[in-house]
C-alpha cells in the first residue's frame, strides 16, 4: 500500500503553530514511508474563507519546507460529489429526509433543558412512511438529510491512542446535507478523503468526536476506512489551550521575528513527539529518518518559547555563514531604510565584502537565538558610527583620562602592518602593552572592547581585532579616546 496523507486547513485564518505541526507530522509520515502528501483547502465556509489566507497557508508551508506532492485541491470544487454521496445514502435507506425546522429543533432542545435531560435527535422523521416522505419532498417542503446511526458501539484502533470506542447510543442521527443543499463538514471530509484515496488521516485531538461519525459514513458509502491518528493538542505554559498570549502566532510571524525554518521545524516536531532517546537537535533529514507515528505522545505538548529560542540558536550556530549572510544584509538594510538612510551609509562595506561578512558571522553566530539578534551582533563590525552602551562605559571607562591614554598607546602599538598578521600577534601586542603599563590585561582589553563594539560583551577580543581589521580598529580606538576627552571636558 502506498501511503497517502493530507493536510486540510480552512482558509479562515493564517497557518498557526497547531496547524503547522499537523502538516509537519503528515509530511514526515509520508516522507518516511515514501508516500504522498496532499494539501486540501477546506473552503466551503464561503463567508469566512479568504484568498489571502489560502496564500498565507501556502507561503507558510513553503517557508517551512513542507513540499506538497498533490494540490492544493479545494473542497468547494467537490460540492456536487458531496451531494451525490448524500443522495446515494438516501436512496439506499442509510439516510432519510428530515423535515424538522430549526425552530422546532430549538424548542425541543429547550424543553429537554428545562426537564434537566440531555438532548439528541429522536429520529422521528426516520420513522415516516417512505411514501409520505416522498410526497412532502415532491410538494417542495424543505428537508435536510440525516444518516441513520446504528445502535452499536463505534470502535477503531487509533495510531496514537490505541483502541478508541464510542458506546452504542452516543451518536444520534446526524445531518449530512442541510435543507439548502449544502453538505455538512463530516460528509465533505469523508467524500474528499475517499475520492483522494487517503490511507491515513492524522489530525488533532479536537477531531476525535468527528471520527465515529465519519466511520459510519465510510461504511455506509462502502468505502475503505483509512487509519486514524489523533495528535494531542498544544497547551500554553499555564496548561490552557494555546492562544496568542502564549506565543501562538502565524508561522510567518516567526519568520519575520528571525527564526530559521530549520529551527521552527525542529521545534514543532518535538511538540508531542519523541525520538525515543535524548536527541533534541535535528535537521530535516534526521527528522524523516527518526520519525515514527507510534512515538507521538498521548498527552498534550506545552509550547515553550525558551525552547524554541534555544533550538533556533543551535541551528543558527550550525548553519554555514553564507546561508545566513543574506538575512543579515536584509535585516540591517531594512533598519537603515526605516531611518531614511541606505545600507552603504549605515554599514559601509557590508554588502560588498562577502568573505569578510562570512568570517564575522562565523565569529559571532554561536550566541544569537534569532537572525535579528545575529544581525545585531554583526552590526558593530561594519557600523559607520558606534553608540557606546552607558552601562559598559560606567563599568569599563570609569577613569576617562587613564582609559584614553591607554587606548592611544594601544593605537600606537597596533598601527604597524605586522600587528595584524594573525590573532596570536594581536594578542601579544595587547598583552604586551598591559605588561608595559604594569596593569592587568583586563584593564586594556575591556576598555578596548567598548571602543570597538560599543558594549561590554563580544566574542574573543583578539578575534574581533582580526575581523575588524587594522584601519577600522585604529579609527574606532582613536574615536573612543576622543569621546573620552569630550566627556572629561563636559564634566
Amino acid at each position: 500500500m502506498t501511503v497517502r496523507v493530507r493536510f486540510a486547513p480552512s482558509p479562515t485564518g493564517f497557518l498557526h503553530v497547531g496547524g503547522a505541526r499537523t502538516a509537519l507530522f503528515n509530511w514526515l509520515y509520508a516522507r518516511r514511508a515514501g508516500g504522498t502528501f496532499l494539501l486540501r483547502v477546506e473552503d466551503t465556509d464561503r463567508a469566512r474563507s479568504r484568498p489571502e489566507h489560502t496564500q498565507a497557508i501556502l507561503d507558510g508551508l513553503a517557508w517551512l519546507g513542507l513540499a506538497v506532492d498533490e494540490g492544493p485541491v479545494f473542497q468547494a470544487d467537490g460540492v456536487e460529489r458531496h451531494r451525490r454521496d448524500a443522495l446515494k445514502l438516501l436512496d439506499q435507506g442509510a439516510a432519510y429526509r428530515c423535515f424538522c425546522t430549526a425552530a422546532e429543533l430549538a424548542a425541543r432542545r429547550e424543553e429537554a433543558k428545562r426537564a434537566g435531560a440531555g438532548y439528541g435527535y429522536d429520529g422521528r422523521c426516520g420513522r415516516l412512511d417512505p411514501a409520505v416522505s416522498d410526497a412532502r419532498a415532491a410538494a417542495g417542503e424543505p428537508f435536510a438529510v440525516r444518516v441513520r446511526a446504528p445502535e452499536e458501539a463505534i470502535e477503531w484502533e487509533d495510531m496514537i491512542h490505541g483502541t478508541m470506542s464510542f458506546p452504542a447510543g452516543s451518536i444520534d442521527d446526524f445531518i449530512i446535507l442541510r435543507s439548502d443543499g449544502t453538505p455538512v463538514y463530516n460528509l465533505a471530509v469523508v467524500s474528499d478523503d475517499a475520492e483522494a484515496g487517503m490511507t491515513h488521516v492524522i489530525r488533532g485531538d479536537d477531531h476525535l468526536s468527528n471520527t465515529p461519525k465519519q466511520i459510519l459514513l465510510y461504511r455506509a458509502l462502502g468505502r475503505p476506512l483509512p487509519a486514524f491518528g489523533h495528535v494531542p493538542l498544544i497547551l500554553g505554559s499555564d496548561g490552557r489551550r494555546l492562544s496568542k498570549r502564549h506565543g501562538a502566532m502565524s508561522v510567518l510571524a516567526y519568520r519575520d521575528k528571525g527564526y530559521l525554518p530549520a529551527g521552527m521545524v525542529n521545534f514543532l516536531a518535538l511538540l508531542g513527539w519523541s525520538p525515543g532517546d535524548d536527541r533534541e537537535v535535528f535537521d530535516v533529514g534526521g527528522l524523516i529518518e527518526a520519525f515514527s507515528i507510534g512515538r507521538v505522545l498521548k498527552k498534550s505538548a506545552v509550547f515553550d518559547l525558551e525552547k524554541l529560542g534555544w533550538l533556533n540558536g543551535r541551528h543558527i550556530a550550525d548553519a554555514p555563514a553564507a546561508e545566513l549572510a543574506g538575512a543579515v544584509v536584509e535585516i540591517l538594510g531594512r533598519e537603515a531604510r526605516e531611518e531614511g538612510r541606505n545600507l552603504s551609509e549605515t554599514h559601509p562595506g557590508l554588502d560588498s565584502s562577502p568573505e569578510r561578512l562570512a568570517r564575522i558571522i562565523d565569529l559571532v553566530k554561536g550566541r544569537p537565538r534569532t537572525l535579528s539578534a545575529l544581525a545585531r551582533q554583526v552590526s558593530p563590525f561594519f557600523a559607520a558610527t558606534i553608540r557606546y552602551d552607558e552601562d559598559a562605559v560606567k563599568r569599563f571607562w570609569k577613569r576617562p583620562e587613564e582609559t584614553a591614554f591607554r587606548l592611544r598607546r594601544l593605537a600606537e602599538r597596533l598601527a604597524g602592518e605586522a600587528a595584524f598578521r594573525d590573532v596570536q600577534t594581536l594578542e601579544s601586542e595587547v598583552r604586551g602593552l598591559a605588561a608595559e603599563l604594569e596593569v592587568g590585561a583586563g584593564r586594556v582589553i575591556n576598555p578596548l572592547r567598548v571602543a570597538l563594539m560599543g558594549q561590554g560583551v563580544s566574542p574573543g577580543i583578539f578575534e574581533v581585532l582580526e575581523a575588524m581589521g587594522r584601519e577600522r580598529t585604529l579609527a574606532r580606538v582613536l574615536a573612543a579616546a576622543r569621546a573620552l576627552d569630550a566627556r572629561m571636558a563636559a564634566a
